[in-house]
């Protein structure tokens, strides 16, 4: 589903985060999307343009009106999946790292030669994630070039804006056998070969599906990788992504080998620039966030899987104060639930942790982190805009310039958690329990680059593009 719509204008309730720590609700806005995709104006019923903005629109049968009970959100934004765990998530959660990627995962991705196999799992993975409202994911793929070629194209062909990366191992002291690059050469040729694949993809002129500069980790590669990798990244200009100081283990063994820290590491290697996502971080200090910041680089925090595989909480608050780019990833199959929403609602959680403590055995103020909280708003805008800005993408923001990357969330719909009285709920009680409420049955449309890409009514004089 390539291409983009024709212009429109959807009216109604619009709910977004443009900053951390700050939400607007506009009851009754006019977002007027151009033929392009992008988002003209956003005006408010006081606008003296808005009487005449939406009698053209209605007039030329380009309006789209909410109901009441409907909120338009910007699309979420993910920046860690796995794209091949997809079968595996919910499972093996109880292990320990090394057990579950030894036992579990390498085997499972090591499937993906077969590109039959690998399309009838990507097809429902981005299906999965364009119902819950997810409209830019940010993939690793395999080591498979045929199978990262074919996630691409169903990104585009479905109208997910995805950026996928064929993944890089060659270090034959830490990746099996049976699950590796061929050679050095091999996996940056198959690099190479995936970003002209990317770029050349009929329908993919607006840059829909990007390529992306995928070494797994430092361990997994050999120092030949990760210079032949960041030379790809300097020469194409496109993403990098990676896992950086994520456990005990991988933190200790970069500093082993290369006498330096992730972050020092991956800068030497050209990994490090304003497109560049470092996953989960969890182990960094003062030191490594201002070479992050200094490189323009972001940060995907995945609250559950940090928990699970890492036994650490990712300083969020001190990154935000900071002023890094940070934004949310579920990081499937670590994270057991497709939704960032629920990614929302563990980064909210994890902040409490983090600040309060667990530890009923130590005192109430020497159990956790003070001052590390975060709330609803910040868990949102790392969900959306936070997350834009970390790829340098205008998207994640309801507002003049940005892609109408969108969806249409419906508090009325049956089988429903989120639950809204109209005597008792403000408009910002309403997106506090989206935020912690909603689920995929409230997601009824999504729109990506102005396509609809997910209708689930699809009934006559339904809101449509």
């Amino acid at each position: 589903m390539s291409g983009t719509a024709t212009g429109f204008t959807v009216n109604g309730t619009v709910m977004h985060a443009p900053a951390p720590g700050e939400i607007e609700v506009l009851p009754d806005a006019l977002v007027l999307v151009d033929g392009d995709g992008t988002i003209d104006a956003v005006l408010t019923a006081g606008h003296p343009g808005y009487a005449r903005a939406r009698t053209s629109a209605r007039n030329s049968g380009t309006l789209r009106q909410l109901k009441e009970g409907q909120y338009l959100l910007p699309g979420l934004v993910d920046l860690h999946i796995h794209a091949p765990q997809f079968p595996q998530i919910g499972k093996a959660l109880h292990l320990p790292l090394a057990d579950w990627l030894q036992q579990h995962t390498f085997p499972l991705e090591a499937r993906y030669g077969d590109v039959a196999f690998a399309e009838r799992i990507y097809a429902s993975l981005v299906d999965t994630l364009l119902a819950n409202g997810t409209t830019t994911a940010l993939y690793f793929a395999t080591v498979h070039i045929g199978s990262s070629k074919r996630l691409a194209e169903l990104c585009l062909e479905k109208g997910q804006r995805g950026l996928v990366g064929k993944v890089a191992m060659d270090n034959l002291d830490e990746c099996p056998d049976f699950y590796r690059d061929a050679s050095t050469e091999a996996g940056l040729a198959e690099t190479r070969a995936l970003i002209d694949h990317v770029w050349s993809l009929p329908g993919n002129g607006h840059g829909l599906v990007r390529p992306v500069v995928t070494p797994r980790f430092i361990p997994s590669c050999t120092d030949a990788m990760l210079e032949g990798l960041g030379a790809i990244a300097a020469e194409h200009g496109c993403h990098v992504q990676t896992h950086c100081s994520e456990s005990d283990w991988e933190h200790g063994y970069v500093i082993a080998r290369h006498g330096k820290r992730d972050t020092e590491s991956l800068e030497d290697f050209g990994l490090l620039g304003r497109r560049s996502v470092l996953a989960h971080a969890n182990f960094i200090d003062d030191g490594d966030m201002d070479i992050i910041k200094g490189c323009g680089s972001g940060i995907a925090h995945c609250p559950l899987s940090n928990y699970y595989f890492s036994n650490a909480v990712f300083p969020l608050r001190r990154a935000l104060e900071k002023r890094l780019h940070v934004g949310l990833g579920t990081d499937i199959s670590g994270g057991p639930h497709p939704s960032l929403l629920e990614s929302c609602r563990h980064v909210i959680n994890a902040s409490r942790v983090l600040e309060d403590g667990v530890d009923a055995a130590s005192p109430a103020g020497g159990r956790g982190v003070a001052g590390s909280h975060v709330d609803f708003m910040e868990a949102f805008w790392l969900a959306t805009a936070g997350g834009g800005q970390a790829l340098d993408l205008p998207v994640g923001v309801i507002a003049k310039g940005f892609l109408f990357d969108a969806i249409l969330v419906d508090a009325t719909v049956t089988d429903s958690n989120l639950m809204v009285f109209d005597d008792l709920d403000t408009a910002e009680d309403v997106f506090q329990k989206i935020v912690y409420t909603a689920s995929r049955n409230n997601v009824r449309k999504v729109w990506v680059h102005g396509k609809l890409v997910v209708d689930k009514d699809g009934k006559p004089g339904a809101v449509h593009s």
